[in-house]
């Protein structure tokens, strides 16, 4: 069996450079590659391109990387609690393609099918489609969108095997899945790395075929967005 699992960090973001397209898993700050973003910080490169539900918030997640200048356009469905996100957006410091979410995920799984491209009736009427090849199927109108090329995908799960097998955990199993295999290279970081054959294959969402490079991060924070509780009476 192929093992896909790397010594360190330093080996699983080997190759990744300026000007690059990264996808990345998670959606507000559940299920993000803490590990890796982490260590794009350090490497410093610059002029990314970034596929990701959000941008985080300021001080985690990807606004990290919007802190030190490193990404030249985000490709999102929402702009969240991240105030340097809207304030580049503004700005025109930062380029900014918003997209429904629904578009944006189907985006993502295309790519990791094979399939260039799929029309969606999502944004048609609206700026959305604007420049875009519209079609009608059964009376209604659809809008041609093309699947993500990106270099990298960097995705966290909550376990996994040295087979690059798989298993998400709660809301971490939202954008995750559908970014595995659609890069070019996906990186997967887990909480608990495993020996193959050590998971119930009942319960793996993600196949290793998906995978390149596999590694046992450490040190997550699991920071909560917005935390929300009932008032005592």
């Amino acid at each position: 069996m192929i093992n896909k699992k790397v010594v360190d960090i330093t080996v699983a973001l080997k190759g990744v450079s300026d000007n690059m397209t990264f996808m990345f898993g998670g959606f507000g700050l559940s299920g993000i590659p803490e590990n890796s973003i982490a260590e794009l910080v350090k490497l410093n490169v610059k002029g990314l391109t970034c596929v990701s539900n959000n941008a985080g918030v300021d001080d985690f997640g990807l606004g990290l990387l919007l802190q030190q200048k490193q990404i030249k356009k985000m490709i999102s469905s929402y702009v969240g609690e991240n105030d340097e996100f809207e304030r580049q957006m503004l700005s025109g410091e930062l380029e900014v393609e918003l997209i429904p979410q629904g578009t944006l995920a189907e985006r993502c799984r295309a790519a990791q099918a094979g399939f260039p491209a799929f029309y969606t009736p999502a944004g048609y009427g609206t700026e959305v489609a604007e420049g875009k090849e519209v079609r009608e199927f059964d009376g209604k109108m659809h809008v041609l969108e093309y699947a993500f090329k990106a270099d990298y995908g960097f995705v966290k799960a909550w376990k996994g095997d040295t087979a690059g097998n798989l298993i998400f955990k709660g809301t971490a199993r939202n954008f995750n899945p559908n970014i595995c295999g659609a890069a070019n290279i996906t990186v997967a970081e887990v909480e608990e790395l495993v020996p193959a054959g050590e998971l119930d294959p009942n319960q793996i969402h993600i196949p290793g075929i998906f995978i390149q490079r596999i590694f046992q991060g450490a040190h997550y924070e699991k920071r909560i967005e917005q935390r929300t509780v009932r008032q005592r009476h």
